[in-house]
């Protein structure tokens, strides 16, 4: 029992590294393992419950100190109104809650629950949104992991190609968007 312990600490360790490559990396630790993929899912959920945890009260600081300094405030309103026509390019509603998931899975879960928090939507709504973008997230770089693993059967080069793709697709996608704009 102590050592899936170990194995389980292990991989939310990777989760919890805000940095791109710590999917791969614990989704590979928890096949090599043997860990379930429910129980990897649940480390990962738990990882961005305790991102959750550790932002808000940063968050909240920081809000409130925004909200006390005039040219904050009004570079906060500018902000609220650019990211509601921002958010509303991906669903076609300005701040709904698919949008709100949308910007999670695009950017990252701070910036989900951000956009949640301009939106109006407190604590639980904005995290919830912001996890379940998250998770989406998650389940994409897994699940590509694990099959790109099958057939590299080398855990570094997977982890290397997928980190690539987690850089460069992005990049391609708003390339493309931006020449289909200017196209139209």
């Amino acid at each position: 029992m102590d050592q899936s312990v170990s194995i389980m600490f292990s991989v939310l360790k990777l989760f919890i590294i805000p940095v791109g490559g710590g999917i791969p990396a614990g989704v590979l630790l928890a096949q090599a393992k043997g860990l379930a993929w429910p129980i990897t899912t649940g480390l990962y959920l738990v990882s961005d419950i305790a991102l959750a945890v550790a932002f808000e009260p940063v968050f909240r600081v920081v809000a409130t100190v925004v909200r006390k300094i005039h040219f904050l405030a009004r570079f906060s309103a500018t902000l609220k109104n650019v990211t509601a026509r921002s958010v509303s390019h991906i669903s076609g509603t300005s701040t709904g809650p698919l949008a709100l998931v949308m910007v999670s899975f695009g950017f990252d879960p701070m910036t989900g629950r951000a956009t949640a928090h301009a939106a109006g939507h407190g604590f639980i709504a904005g995290w919830a949104f912001a996890i379940a973008g998250d998770m989406l997230y998650f389940a994409v770089i897994a699940i590509t992991t694990l099959h790109l693993n099958s057939y590299f059967k080398d855990p570094n080069t997977t982890m290397l190609i997928v980190i690539g793709a987690m850089i460069v697709v992005p990049l391609l996608v708003r390339y493309f968007r931006s020449a289909l704009r200017v196209t139209s």
